[in-house]
């Protein structure tokens, strides 16, 4: 700044040149304001745009437009699965008459009179082929393979029928039924075919918008609701009926409405992605739906399509993953693990005779912490951790047995 001031007072001349330009500019500002707020604002518009930096923010999509694309992205490769079987109907109603024995003797016929002209007849029946369940799928690939839940197939004896969008009908054959999930696979003979892209469920986040599609109640096709993850890592025993019950680990909570119909149909995020299959409801609940995670069903598809068939490891055993609540009912020494127990009946047991763990030594209350070094919690439960291993694989388990850790090296056989 020194410099620059003394350069001015020697020369005097650039000084006045410099003096006069700062306030030239200063009166054209005061003017040039002046003047432009007195000019019409229709004047000015033009001008501004023209100095105005252009924006090339897009504009923000809301909830309800994404929803409607997914849905409409989605809806085409969403079906409906009915299963059809023969049933036997009665064609005539019978006749019974209960005076007939006492007809055929001449005493008592006097007396019963016209009652005894009536002959006994048994009813007429036929067999019919009907409609005994309907459920939900979604196609995966274009070929026609298509995933849904195995107690929508689990029909004896009966015929599937998959029904798409646009109301066409295909004969349905079962290709593959996972053993330990509610889970299968089919497939129809067609090209080309609408499927749904597979999203990754592990990074699913409580509060996470939601679209379930399905066959609402067996007759509402392509029924859609909307909602929020409103849990994740859940444990449920779900019901099929007929006093079978299947216990679903790691599966995901939400407040979509999902209805008796909807059992196998996707769960979607808003980008029209597959993120679960839905498969239970809670009864006598509002709104509280669970979704088996896409991720493990990855592993029966690639199976199915490399394998034909879903070949899954064995172990044997009953468990309850252990948290805090469990540590402290049953007085146990970690807060973690899978504790072997009973199931309810008594038929349910802790170990399977024969199985791995039976010939492994793995008892009843003993507790499995880790599987190949990979330690058994809420977020890896034993289930989700033996989807990691394969049919022959010799696993290293370690086990709190009495009050002692152990080391056992178990070879899993196949799941029958």
């Amino acid at each position: 700044m020194a410099d620059i001031i003394t350069t001015f007072k020697k020369n005097k001349i650039l000084t006045n040149i410099v003096v006069s330009f700062a306030v030239s500019a200063a009166v054209g500002a005061v003017f040039g304001y002046w003047g432009a707020t007195s000019l019409n604002q229709n004047l000015v518009t033009p001008f501004a745009r023209l100095i105005r930096p252009t924006t090339t923010e897009t504009p923000a999509i809301s909830d309800e437009a994404r929803v409607i694309a997914a849905v409409q992205k989605a809806v085409p490769a969403v079906v409906s699965i009915v299963a059809t079987k023969d049933l036997t109907v009665v064609e005539r109603q019978g006749i019974f008459n209960p005076f007939e024995n006492f007809c055929k003797d001449q005493f008592f016929r006097q007396f019963l009179g016209s009652q005894c002209d009536v002959q006994s007849q048994p009813p007429q029946t036929k067999t019919e082929r009907q409609q005994v369940a309907a459920g939900s799928g979604f196609i995966i690939s274009p070929d026609g393979l298509i995933l849904t839940n195995k107690h929508v197939i689990n029909i004896a004896e009966a015929d599937f029928t998959v029904i798409t969008s646009g109301n066409k009908k295909y004969p349905a054959k079962i290709l593959a039924k996972d053993p330990v999930q509610d889970l299968a696979l089919l497939k129809i003979d067609v090209p080309g075919l609408k499927s749904l892209p597979l999203a990754d469920s592990d990074k699913l986040q409580i509060g996470q918008t939601v679209i379930a599609i399905g066959n609402a109640l067996g007759e509402f096709s392509n029924s859609v609701s909307k909602g929020v993850i409103s849990g994740l890592s859940r444990s449920i025993v779900a019901s099929e009926g007929g006093g079978r019950t299947e216990r679903l680990e790691q599966v995901i909570q939400t407040d979509a409405a999902i209805n008796p119909g909807n059992s196998g149909g996707p769960l979607l995020n808003l980008s029209g992605e597959v993120i679960g299959i839905n498969t239970a409801i809670a009864q006598g609940a509002q709104n509280v739906g669970f979704a088996i995670p896409i991720n493990q069903a990855k592993r029966d598809i690639q199976q199915v399509k490399t394998l034909g068939k879903i070949s899954y490891p064995f172990l044997g055993v009953r468990y309850l993953t252990i948290n805090d609540e469990i540590k402290e009912k049953n007085n146990l020494s970690v807060n973690y693990g899978a504790l072997v127990v009973r199931g309810e009946t008594q038929a349910d047991l802790a170990v399977t005779p024969d199985s791995p763990a039976d010939k492994a030594g793995i008892r009843e209350n003993d507790i499995i912490l880790e599987a190949n070094s990979k330690r058994i919690n809420q977020e890896n439960d034993l289930a989700k951790v033996m989807q990691s291993f394969v049919v022959g694989q010799t696993v290293t388990f370690k086990i709190l047995s009495g009050g002692q850790e152990k080391v056992a090296q178990i070879k899993l056989e196949e799941r029958k």
